[in-house]
């Protein structure tokens, strides 16, 4: 089981996966929804944490790499015209940080969302705190959600289930 929740870990600190994927589809393939929950806020936090710690270095690694794209030239507008930067900068100018720390990992990604908040004006520790809450957040509802969600709806042998009690 050690190594389950090894792997929770792992993916959950794979930009895209993250909490929002790994936690229903760990809890729904059986593995317990109260170690899948820490296990995977833990996996996702500590690179967000990194991502923060490390933004500086992130920054200018990509400016290198799209230098080298377009042959020693970096074009700004270019660059921040993808479609989950423009979601990102939308999020940003209605809600601020908090609204892209918590609205922001179900549209971009929880890792994309904390490195535009950092380069939209939010500080680091601002952005550490709200990112730390919306996961904690987000892995609460997510692993109820996953654990109790389908015991509620489905039948087993011994109970019908809500959709059928319902319609009774």
């Amino acid at each position: 089981m050690g190594f389950t929740y090894l792997i929770i870990f792992l993916l959950a600190a794979i930009p895209f996966f993250e909490v929002a994927a790994i936690i229903p589809i760990a809890i729904i393939g059986g593995v317990p929804a109260i170690p899948t929950m820490i296990t995977a806020f833990l996996g996702n936090l500590l690179t967000i944490v990194l991502l923060i710690l490390f933004v500086d270095k992130i920054k200018a690694w990509q400016k290198k790499r799209k230098q080298k794209k377009n042959g020693g030239e970096v074009n700004e507008s270019e660059a921040n015209t993808s479609k989950k930067h423009k979601r990102a900068r939308n999020i940003w100018g209605k809600y601020g940080l908090p609204g892209l720390a918590f609205i922001g990992p179900f549209f971009v990604g929880s890792h994309l969302s904390a490195l535009l908040a950092l380069s939209f004006g939010g500080t680091r520790n601002m952005t550490l705190i709200l990112m730390t809450a919306s996961l904690l957040t987000w892995s609460i509802i997510l692993g109820l959600a996953a654990h109790f969600g389908f015991d509620f709806w489905l039948a087993d042998e011994d109970d019908l289930g809500f959709i059928t009690k319902l319609l009774q």
